[in-house]
């Protein structure tokens, strides 16, 4: 049974995983100034993983089994592993401003994704929703985009947000056992694999000694990895996977406020109409359909996640 209580949770969550995905932007670009990229993503998951796997033999959770098992690896593979892998790359030339512009791609991919392995169908609204939040981001940025010289990172970049998008399908695919468990499974596999890139490439294993890229890698470690992704699966488990997606189009309009703060960047008028475009697009693709959640509307989320959560 839906607890009325958890529901109206949901919103907030959302917010939040905006706020938080948006920081992780600029707290990368730390990371990436000291540490390689793999070892950098690495260190990050791993440490998170530990976290998790703490909460969990202190709370006595179950650790996924059979198929639960399955989908946990899969989405440590492509959320965890190779997603990290090629954003951790782009980020080291590119900014995070323009990987915030190919990113927004994300929502569009979950949408055909989410199609192709016949979950959802490709609304009018959905469609129209995403094309205006992409659209207004790529005006917030537009000076960046005549900015890339080397095609390998934005290549990356594309990866990344097909593993993202194809992670959103999937996770709607697979029982899963807690929000704790499951990603503490799927950070260490992802790790492992960020792990194996990291040695293979001849990167250099040290640990961050600036003040700054240890205060950045330690907030990608609780809040960036931790926090975020245990709230990921909550709006997941209770939206559609092209819904929860439109977190990656409001992160910019925080990557953006946040590096004005910090780095003294002037928000131009430019900078207001697009977000403009990118608010209207999420609120008509993603949130002004979804107030409030019935079963029917549940019933891609298994039900131990609707029980815990």
């Amino acid at each position: 049974m839906l607890n009325p209580n958890r529901e109206r949770l949901v919103l907030p969550a959302f917010v939040t995983t905006v706020l938080i995905g948006g920081t992780n932007f600029v707290a990368v670009k730390f990371s990436n100034s000291e540490l390689p990229p793999f070892w950098g993503a690495a260190l990050r998951f791993s440490s998170a993983s530990v976290i998790l796997f703490l909460i969990i033999f202190a709370r006595r959770l179950d650790l996924p089994r059979g198929r639960a098992l399955t989908g946990a690896a899969i989405y440590g593979f492509l959320s965890f592993g190779l997603s990290y892998a090629f954003a951790y790359y782009a980020l080291v030339s590119l900014t995070a401003g323009f990987a915030a512009v190919v990113l927004g791609l994300v929502p569009l991919a979950t949408l055909f994704l989410a199609r192709a392995h016949k979950q959802e169908k490709i609304s009018f609204r959905g469609l129209v929703g995403g094309l205006a939040a992409l659209v207004g981001t790529a005006v917030i940025y537009n000076e960046q985009l005549g900015l890339v010289e080397n095609v390998l990172p934005l290549l990356a970049l594309i990866g990344a947000v097909t593993c993202i998008a194809e992670t959103n399908v999937v996770l709607k695919a697979f029982p899963r056992t807690n929000p704790y468990s499951t990603n503490a499974v799927a950070m260490l596999i992802g790790s492992a694999i960020l792990f194996a890139l990291s040695a293979a490439s001849g990167e250099a294993f040290s640990i961050p000694s600036n003040l700054s890229t240890i205060i950045a890698v330690s907030y990608l470690v609780v809040v960036g990895s931790v926090v975020l992704f245990l709230l990921f699966l909550f709006v997941i488990s209770r939206w559609t996977a092209s819904s929860t997606s439109y977190q990656l189009v409001l992160n910019p309009l925080v990557t953006v406020l946040e590096a004005s703060f910090l780095r003294g960047e002037v928000v131009t008028t430019v900078f207001i109409a697009g977000s403009a475009l990118v608010l209207l697009g999420v609120y008509f693709g993603a949130l002004s359909s979804r107030r409030t959640r019935g079963p029917a509307q549940l019933a891609g989320a298994p039900r131990e996640i609707r029980q815990i959560l």
